[in-house]
């Protein structure tokens, strides 16, 4: 008898089998895609894209050439046109021009791969709206990318690109555009004609110029060359946030944004905050100047009533005037790394609103240690303030629940180029008809009732 026991199912040839290989993209994968009409092979370390991938919607499935019954949600003659492919995060180095086998894509991600260049056919997908191209090897950008008319974002930040197309102009539907973190010198003038578009990221480029006529809600223009930002953007009428940080910047731009809510302008070489610029931020919540060269704060400063946050830190500053106090919205207020004199240390480590109120109580001794032009008693006990008016063209009649403002305030204002009026927390029920008068000087005023 044989001391050894037969197994009953064990393969004596499965050692000098070959192994089957695995599929790159599983079948399931392929069958389910077929349904939704998305496929998502992200991370899956391929290093091209397989040619069932490009055929999913051509070629029968397997299913269709065995003679099989199926259930009706298997049904592959009933197959939806893949519309959203995701291949970021793999080490693609080309993608092939078989890509127009799939014209009804949408979304294509390609983001976080090795690619150095693109294939002309990307132009033939004239349905796609979102081209994802960031964190690659591209060094140009093919013009028949300029032709994808529903295209609505292109981002590409993260490659070696040098130049863009002056197509690109061409893309009337672009509502996002992403050039970040390339090295670029300059931008072809059709960018400006971009209608649609509401954010571009231009960010860590070499840029040292900006093309005309942009204007969007986003303008992200940090860490570049400008020495200057031109006057012809002044009609940006839509923009919310503006990115000017780490450049060669002088100066303020002088951009009448009516919609301008956030200014970040840190780490440049800005010596002088001029009036002419600082009118321009009226709607402003949020202002940061870190890491400039600014000496003196114009009282015009206290003219962003909307103003929320203002950061001075490591400039030049050496004094404070005590008209920041007015600012009715301040709530941060950052000074770190400047050489101020006449504040003691203890109340700048106090923190923002011990400041503010220390510099109203400035305001108060001047006005009470003054003769009679610069502060006025009125019957309602109110006190106008003559700092703001000759100081700020700012006059202010505010939180007293009056039903009307009285003559001794205008009286106050005669003769002076009042640009702005503040009548809030009353009880005003018309127009104060002498609030006409103040136009005689010629300029504008901004009314706060």
């Amino acid at each position: 008898m044989s001391h050894f026991k037969r197994a009953g199912n064990v393969d004596s040839l499965a050692g000098f089998r070959t192994p089957k290989p695995e599929a790159a993209v599983p079948y399931g994968l392929l069958k389910a895609a077929r349904k939704s009409g998305q496929l998502n092979l992200s991370g899956r370390g391929l290093t091209e894209v397989p040619q069932n991938v490009y055929r999913l919607n051509i070629d029968d499935p397997a299913e269709a050439q065995e003679n099989v019954s199926f259930r009706g949600s298997d049904r592959w003659w009933e197959q939806t046109d893949l519309t959203k492919l995701l291949l970021s995060s793999n080490q693609l180095t080309q993608l092939s021009e078989d890509i127009k086998l799939l014209p009804a894509l949408t979304i294509l991600d390609l983001h976080d791969n090795q690619l150095s260049s693109l294939p002309s056919a990307l132009g033939e997908l004239q349905e796609l709206q979102q081209l994802r191209l960031s964190h690659n090897k591209l060094s140009s950008l093919p013009t028949e990318v300029c032709s994808l008319n529903n295209l609505r974002s292109l981002t590409l930040q993260q490659n070696l690109l040098e130049t863009v197309p002056e197509e690109i102009g061409e893309l009337g539907n672009l509502t996002e555009l992403d050039l970040s973190n390339n090295l670029l010198k300059h931008l072809p003038c059709s960018v400006g004609r971009l209608s649609a578009l509401r954010k571009i990221s231009l960010c860590h480029n070499k840029l040292s110029s900006l093309p005309d006529g942009l204007d969007v809600k986003l303008l992200d223009c940090s860490h570049n060359q400008l020495t200057n930002v031109p006057v012809s953007l002044a009609g940006m009428l839509a923009l919310e946030q503006l990115y000017l940080q780490h450049n060669k910047l002088r100066r303020l731009p002088q951009l009448p944004a009516p919609a301008l809510r956030e200014v970040f302008a840190g780490n440049n070489q800005v010596e002088l905050l001029e009036a002419e610029q600082l009118s321009c931020l009226s709607a402003v919540t949020l202002l940061e100047l870190r890491d400039n060269k600014i000496r003196n704060l114009p009282e015009e400063l206290a003219l962003l009533l909307t103003l929320t946050r203002l950061d001075l830190s490591n400039n030049d500053i050496s004094t404070l005037p005590a008209s920041l106090s007015l600012l009715p919205n301040l709530k941060v207020l950052l000074l770190e790394g400047n050489p101020l004199r006449g504040i003691r240390r203890e109340l700048l480590a106090k923190g923002t609103s011990d400041l503010l109120k220390y510099l109203r109580g400035r305001i108060k001794e001047e006005a009470e240690g003054a003769a009679g032009p610069t502060a006025m008693t009125l019957p309602s006990e109110g006190l106008v303030n003559t700092h703001n008016i000759k100081t700020l063209k700012m006059l202010e009649y505010i939180d007293k629940q009056a039903a009307s403002v009285p003559d001794e305030v205008f009286d106050a204002a005669a003769h002076q180029a009042i640009t702005s009026v503040n009548f809030s927390r009353n009880q005003l029920t018309a127009f104060p008809p002498r609030c006409v008068s103040l136009h005689q000087t010629g300029l504008w005023v901004n009314y706060l009732m």
